[in-house]
C-alpha cells in the first residue's frame, strides 16, 4: 500500500460518521477515478453507512463495455468517476438512470450544463485539464529540448520517448484524440497522430499511467491529465508539467446510476454524498488534484487553475454520442494503431 493510500485511509474516519437507523445491505460501484481515490471513497461510505460496500476500479472504457455488457441484468449499481464523454456515451445509449441530485442550485454551472446534457441521467463531478508531463532528470540525461506544444512531441527526436492511453480503454486517451481533432481539424489531427505515433512506445490501458511512468523514471514524457501528474510531482517525482500551446482539451469527470439497478434508493443516497462537499472532499483526501463541482467543496491547494489554461471549445454533445466515438475509434485502429 503506498503513502497516498495509507494517507487516505488514515483521514477517511474523520471524514464520515456511521447514519443511525441505516440497515445493513450492499452497493455495487464500478470505479473510474484513480485507485488510491476509489479506496478512500470505499471506506468512508462504509464508514458513514454501514454498507458493503464493492468498488473495483476499471478504466472507462472498459466500465462503459461492461455496462453495456451487463444491461440486461446489471451487476453494478452506479458508475462513479471517468470522464464524462463516455457517461454521455451511456446516457444517449438508454443505460443510465435518471436521477436529480439534491446538491444541484450548489453546483458549478460546467456541472449543471452536463447534467442537462445528458437528459439528467449524469452529473459533473470534478474537472480537470489535459496535457503532459516530462522527467526533468531523464531529458537532460538524454540532452532533449523541453517540449512545450502537441506539435513539439511529433518531433523525430522524442522517438521512443512518450507513453499514451489507448483511446479505447481509456477515457483520458479519448479526450486526447478528440482535443487534436477539434484544435486541428480532423485529417490534420489524424495526420499528426501518426507522426507522434512513431514517438510512442506503448499505449496504455489506464490514461493516468503515462505520467505515473514518468514519474518513476521509466519514461520520459507521459500525456495525462494534468491533476494526474501534479499527484505524483507532490510525491516527489520530478515533473515538470506543461499546458500545450495551441490550447488543449479537458474532462468533466462524472457520477452515473446505472438503469436496473438493484439499489435504487442507495445508489441515489451515493450519488448526492459523491457531490456533497463531505464526499468530494475525499478526492483531496486520496491526493488528488481535480477542480470538485460542487462550489461549497473545498479546491485542492495544488489543483491546476484551469482558468488560466488556453482550452478548446469542448463539445461534449457531439464527442458524446456513441456513433463520433465509434468512427474516430474505428480512424484510430485503421490509421494510428491497427492493433487493437
Amino acid at each position: 500500500m503506498n503513502s497516498l493510500t495509507v494517507m487516505g485511509l488514515g483521514v477517511f474516519i474523520t471524514l464520515a460518521t456511521v447514519l443511525p437507523g441505516r440497515a445493513a445491505g450492499s452497493l455495487n460501484i464500478l470505479c473510474g477515478v484513480d485507485e488510491v481515490w476509489c479506496a478512500v471513497m470505499e471506506k468512508t461510505y462504509e464508514a458513514k453507512t454501514g454498507l458493503d460496500v464493492n468498488m473495483p476500479r476499471m478504466s472507462t472504457g472498459e466500465i462503459l463495455d461492461r455496462v453495456r455488457a451487463e444491461s440486461d441484468a446489471p451487476a453494478f449499481d452506479v458508475w462513479w468517476g471517468g470522464t464524462g464523454v463516455t457517461h454521455l456515451q451511456a446516457a444517449y445509449e438508454g443505460l443510465l438512470e435518471p436521477s436529480r441530485p439534491k446538491q444541484e442550485a450548489d453546483l458549478l454551472p460546467w456541472a449543471r450544463n452536463f447534467f442537462s446534457l445528458s437528459g439528467g441521467k449524469s452529473v459533473g463531478l470534478y474537472a480537470g485539464a489535459l496535457g503532459f508531463a516530462y522527467n526533468s532528470d531523464l531529458l537532460s540525461t538524454a540532452r532533449l529540448p523541453a517540449p512545450n506544444c502537441w506539435k513539439d512531441l511529433a518531433k523525430p527526436v522524442y522517438r521512443g520517448h512518450i507513453l499514451s492511453g489507448n483511446p479505447h480503454s481509456s477515457g483520458t486517451a479519448f479526450t486526447t484524440l478528440v482535443t487534436l481533432v477539434q484544435l486541428l481539424g480532423e485529417d490534420e489531427a489524424f495526420a499528426y497522430m501518426r507522426e507522434l505515433d512513431g514517438n510512442i512506445m506503448e499505449y496504455t490501458k489506464a490514461g493516468a499511467e503515462p505520467v505515473k511512468a514518468a514519474g518513476r523514471g521509466e519514461i520520459t514524457i507521459g500525456i495525462s491529465f494534468m491533476h494526474d501528474a501534479v499527484t505524483q510531482k507532490q510525491a516527489g517525482a520530478p515533473l515538470v508539467i506543461v499546458a500545450p500551446c495551441e490550447g488543449t482539451g479537458y474532462e468533466i469527470g462524472a457520477v452515473s446510476i446505472i438503469k436496473g439497478s438493484r439499489n435504487l434508493e442507495e445508489a441515489r443516497r451515493f450519488l448526492d454524498f459523491a457531490l456533497s462537499p463531505e464526499g468530494q472532499a475525499t478526492g483531496a483526501a486520496a491526493g488528488q488534484n481535480q477542480v470538485p463541482s460542487n462550489a461549497r467543496a473545498m479546491l485542492p491547494p495544488a489543483a491546476p487553475d484551469i482558468s488560466m489554461i488556453k482550452m478548446v471549445d469542448y463539445d461534449f454533445a457531439t464527442f458524446g454520442s456513441p456513433e463520433q466515438r465509434s468512427r474516430l475509434l474505428s480512424r484510430f485502429d485503421s490509421e494510428i494503431n491497427p492493433t487493437n
